[in-house]
């Protein structure tokens, strides 16, 4: 019994050896795969003490500073601005300088721009260059007003086709009968000139043939009349296949002679500029005392187009150049499958 007892203890304490031994085994094994944190930190620890700063002696009297000072913010020592600064802060004062322009042009309101466009009935091309003009003045900004005048028939075709541009435009139309084109034009102008009158329509004036061609420059530039403008004009003659300027010849703005078709030396008058070539401010039909000239509208009171034609020849003085550098670029094409006329 003795012998049997002590063979099952040699057993066990085996079993206990190997137990020991594969938990051993087992532990070392995994602590293989386990990260050396301690080493790294111990080792950052190491390199980041060799690179750090060495101390600093402060003398005997700084250490005697009061310790409520050092809680304040260190006093900031004044820098002269650089050049770069300089011209940084003068680009954006001119930046601040121009848009305040542009907000103050974006309040000014513009000036009304009055076309007059008579038309005859006599032209097989009317509805063509109407539609033509209409694409062009449709361009401008507004405020602009298409005044256009027609001879009465029974076909609403102008009609229909002002509804249509979306400009704002007064349509009259003219019950008499004309043999002469340009006796028709100047009473078809005339009947607008009254309209302007009796409405008192304030604005620029500007009698516009519809088979006239216009740079988009030329409405701006308009708008800038005070009293009277001129401005050159191209004639273009589809029968003699060239082109013939007309207008004013400028020292700047102002008007020192003239570029005209039609010169005679036997007289000094000078014959009548194209009706296209100038347009005037419309208080002097309904307003003449403030140009001094009542008695002379109350001469020409039944046909206002006279009255307008005789200031104009009165005082070349009067007229501004368009464009005000020198007025000598052409904004404006005129062309006509009629016989040319001094007037038309």
């Amino acid at each position: 019994m003795g012998s049997l007892e002590r063979s099952k203890k040699k057993a066990q304490l085996w079993k206990k050896a190997v137990v020991h031994f594969s938990l051993c085994f087992v532990m070392g094994f995994f602590t293989g795969f386990a990260p050396t944190g301690k080493a790294s930190v111990f080792t950052n620890h190491v390199g980041s003490s060799e690179s750090s700063p060495q101390p600093v002696e402060v003398p005997h009297q700084a250490a005697n500073i009061n310790r409520s000072l050092i809680a304040e913010a260190p006093a900031t020592i004044p820098t002269m601005p650089s050049t770069d600064s300089k011209r940084t802060k003068f680009s954006e004062d001119q930046e601040e300088e121009e848009e305040e322009e542009e907000e103050v042009a974006k309040l000014t309101p513009r000036r009304l721009v009055i076309i007059v466009t008579p038309t005859s009935s006599k032209d097989q091309f009317q509805g063509v260059l109407l539609r033509r003009l209409a694409n062009t003045i449709r361009l401008v900004p507004p405020p602009l007003l298409w005044i256009v005048i027609e001879a009465q028939t029974d076909t609403e075709e102008v009609s229909k086709m002002l509804r249509k541009t979306g400009i704002m435009y007064r349509h009259l139309v003219s019950k008499k009968n004309f043999t002469d084109q340009e006796a028709e034009m100047d009473h078809q102008r005339n009947l607008a000139l009254k309209h302007i009158e009796n409405h008192r329509l304030s604005g620029i004036v500007h009698f516009a043939g519809i088979s006239n061609v216009y740079d988009l420059n030329f409405f701006h530039h308009l708008r800038a009349i005070e009293v009277f403008g001129t401005w050159p004009i191209a004639l273009l003659t589809p029968n003699k296949k060239k082109v013939i300027i007309e207008g004013p010849v400028c020292d700047s703005s102002q008007v020192i002679g003239w570029h005209l078709r039609k010169l005679s030396n036997e007289s000094d008058m000078r014959p009548p500029i194209h009706i296209s070539s100038f347009g005037f401010n419309s208080s002097i039909l309904w307003d003449p005392e403030r140009w001094g000239r009542p008695s002379a509208l109350q001469k020409y009171s039944q046909n206002s187009m006279r009255f307008v034609k005789q200031v104009v020849l009165e005082d070349e003085t009067k007229f501004e150049g368009i464009p005000p550098e020198d007025c000598s670029e052409i904004m404006l094409w005129h062309s006509s499958v009629f016989q040319w006329d001094s007037t038309s």
